[in-house]
């Protein structure tokens, strides 16, 4: 396996399954660009509560960062043509969303004490 970190959109609607174990997981598609404009599916799966909720909290088409653990998959289109696939156990998520979170919180922390004058 490759540790990887994959950006994309989100390809439908992430889903939350119980396991045989009784363990909860998340699965969801992320379509992500390549270099040459073309684009691959990710399949990822999560066990993590908190990428989880990131991942079901997103709409199609909404933008994610994921990083994880990569393999590499080949699957035959309609025509008979070999195509890349990737499959990633993820284990950390960024979106939108978190970086506005981040942004303001950093922005709180960087603004002066009403009681500091200094200049």
């Amino acid at each position: 396996m490759i540790d990887g970190l994959i950006g994309g959109k989100l390809y439908g609607k992430a889903a939350k399954r119980t396991g045989n174990n009784g363990k909860d997981f998340t699965t969801a598609k992320v379509r992500t660009p390549t270099a040459d404009g073309d684009s691959i599916f990710v399949n990822v799966i999560t066990f993590s509560d908190e990428v989880g909720a990131a991942l079901l909290a997103l709409d199609d088409g909404d933008s994610i960062s994921l990083s994880g653990a990569l393999s590499v998959k080949v699957w035959t289109d309609k025509n008979g043509e070999a195509r890349p696939a990737l499959d990633m156990v993820a284990h950390a998520a960024l979106t939108s969303y978190h970086v506005s979170r981040k942004r303001q919180a950093v922005g709180k922390k960087a603004e002066p004490d009403s009681d500091d004058e200094s200049f």
